[in-house]
């Protein structure tokens, strides 16, 4: 016991000074977790002896990542890019392989063999691209849930085709099997739809009262799906999305999964890890050129044929091109895959093989790395030579699930005539809310909602505060008000701010934040800035002007609580001084 927890304690140093020589350098974190797995691994250190407990951290990062992904993929967003998804995700499969496979048989090797590196080659990390997709903030972009998509749609390929290696080595692939597969995913699929669509929100005041019992909940149903669906012999990345894919419909599902990012963070950093400490080389300085020349397919080719599909689609160059980055690198399933191949290999035709697609992962997951964080520049630089994928009549790149540009945090207190006022506006909004019965009511009038606290940076975010247009809270709660303030004045400068105080004081040190205009007291100050709104809309000039009357007012008001103040003074005063001539009051 002590031995793992020294062997764990040095990793987590490791990786916290690479990760500082990675901040100094400006380069990736992930690079740099990658690199701590190599120093820590055989290679190097061996500080690694108990891989083991490494490897099941690794799994509870990969569990929760695909569980918070599935949290955002409720089914209208599944409706959009389902179809694109599935066509992109096994055109790109089909055409990897058969080129791939062309490129290894020119290289020397047999068919056969050809072919297993060949498929190798075609699947790509969904873990890296949604870690990069996470740190970037662009998950909700239509590229990105297209990516996503196509990524899962490789999970399940390469599920089921590892599930066909593991049985051929076992001598056991029998109709019977494959029956029982299917029997089973449907099986699960069905429960999980019921749960969703009956159980839960039955549930959901008992689930989302209590935000401990919340955590409790989220973290036992991923990783039990992810368990359930791992046990029954499908991958636990498919299962631990299917459990968020079935709270993704949930008011609270927001809620949970900004609540589970710090979590996931930590234990994603050891798969990167893992992957490190994993390598192995040995000789292989005669397959070194294949690798670079297999690499340089990886990292170029993949791209191009998932911008042919999507240019053929109908979809603009930058979407094709920003999708076409997520596969461009080879996936974790792929070393998983080619070491369950070299089993029936000879002894050094198996290494040579794991050898080669070793480095190609390398190489790949560390330059993909880069080319997904700098895709915007790198588009910007070769813009002009992508024309030829993008057709005349393309579809908008817009935000899956629609970006809102008004947003409301608290229904009470007279949210419900801003609510009103967004709709005649015709602008996309959402309510933001932290009241479960507030929530219901929200989901009877069939209105455009989530479930969470304003004051977590995570949801914040989640929420794209930094693009909003107007942002409006009913809330009385000052801090969270200057919050709101402070943050929109670091990350969106052009937004409307409208917030309440409890009185001119507190008024005067938002518009000081940087609110645009502070309700004050709540019903007069919100009937007047709703008609401002209805008259007006959102212009920020006007708001300006507005914001300007105000604040002479407050002053006014300020100034005339002095004046009542000091006349209280003087009043208090002549009392004291009349008490002070009254005799005291003798008993009898």
């Amino acid at each position: 016991m002590n031995d793992v927890f020294l062997e764990f304690s040095t990793v987590i140093i490791v990786v916290l000074l690479v990760s500082l020589l990675m901040r100094l350098l400006r380069q990736p974190l992930i690079i740099g977790y990658i690199l701590s797995g190599v120093l820590v691994g055989p290679l190097l250190l061996g500080v690694v002896q108990a891989s083991d407990t490494l490897d099941v951290f690794a799994h509870f990062g990969i569990a929760l990542l695909l569980f918070i992904i599935g949290l955002g993929l409720n089914p209208r967003i599944i409706k959009d890019v389902g179809k694109t998804a599935f066509a992109t995700g096994i055109a790109q499969i089909v055409f990897t392989t058969a080129v791939g496979w062309l490129i290894t048989v020119a290289l020397g090797y047999s068919p056969l063999i050809a072919l297993y590196i060949a498929i190798a080659l075609a699947f790509s990390s969904t873990i890296i691209v949604l870690k990069l997709l996470s740190d970037k903030k662009e998950n909700h972009r239509l590229y990105a849930k297209i990516s996503i998509g196509f990524l899962l749609v490789q999970d399940i390929c390469a599920t089921l085709i590892l599930i066909v290696v593991a049985a051929l080595n076992n001598n056991n692939l029998t109709p019977d099997l494959v029956y029982g597969l299917v029997l089973k995913g449907l099986l699960l699929i069905l429960g999980l739809w019921l749960m969703a669509g009956w159980l839960l929100p039955k549930l959901k005041n008992l689930i989302s009262n209590n935000q401990e019992f919340l955590f409790v909940f989220a973290i036992a149903w991923g990783l039990g799906v992810g368990a359930l669906f791992y046990s029954s012999g499908f991958s636990l990345e498919v299962g631990s999305l299917a459990a968020g894919v079935a709270l993704a419909s949930q008011s609270y599902a927001g809620e949970i999964a900004s609540r589970l990012k710090p979590l996931r963070d930590f234990f994603i950093i050891m798969f990167f890890v893992s992957l490190g400490a994993a390598i192995q080389l040995g000789v292989l300085g005669e397959i070194i050129p294949q690798a670079i020349l297999l690499s340089i397919f990886v990292l170029v080719g993949n791209p191009l044929i998932v911008m042919v599909i999507m240019g053929l689609l109908g979809f603009t160059k930058k979407t094709g091109f920003k999708a076409g980055l997520a596969v461009a690198q080879i996936s974790e399933f792929s070393l998983i895959f080619i070491a369950l191949v070299a089993i029936s290999l000879e002894s050094e035709l198996g290494q040579k093989v794991v050898g080669l697609t070793t480095i190609v992962a390398i190489i790949t997951i560390t330059l993909s790395s880069y080319m997904i964080i700098y895709a915007d520049k790198i588009y910007d630089t070769i813009a002009h030579l992508l024309n030829v994928f993008e057709r005349k009549n393309v579809r908008s790149e817009k935000r899956v699930g629609e970006q809102p540009e008004l947003l409301l945090i608290g229904y009470n207190k007279g949210g419900e005539q801003f609510a009103k006022a967004f709709r005649e506006l015709g602008r996309p909004y959402l309510v933001v809310d932290y009241n479960p019965e507030i929530i219901e009511q929200l989901e009877r009038g069939n209105l455009p909602h989530t479930y969470g606290d304003i004051s977590d940076l995570e949801l914040v975010e989640e929420l794209g505060l930094h693009q909003v247009k107007l942002l409006i809270s009913t809330l009385g709660e000052y801090e969270v008000n200057r919050f709101l303030a402070s943050y929109l004045q670091e990350r969106n400068l052009d937004a409307i701010f409208i917030c309440s105080a409890e009185h001119p004081e507190q008024a005067a040190r938002l518009y000081e934040a940087g609110a645009s205009y502070v309700m004050l007291p709540h019903y007069i100050g919100g009937e007047r800035i709703l008609n401002f709104i209805k008259k007006s809309g959102i212009d920020k000039q006007a708001f300006a002007v507005f914001r300007d009357k105000h604040l002479t007012h407050i002053a006014n008001l300020q100034a005339e609580q002095k004046t009542t103040e000091s006349a209280q003074d003087k009043q208090s005063g002549r009392v004291k001084s009349v008490l002070r001539r009254v005799k005291p009051f003798k008993k009898k």
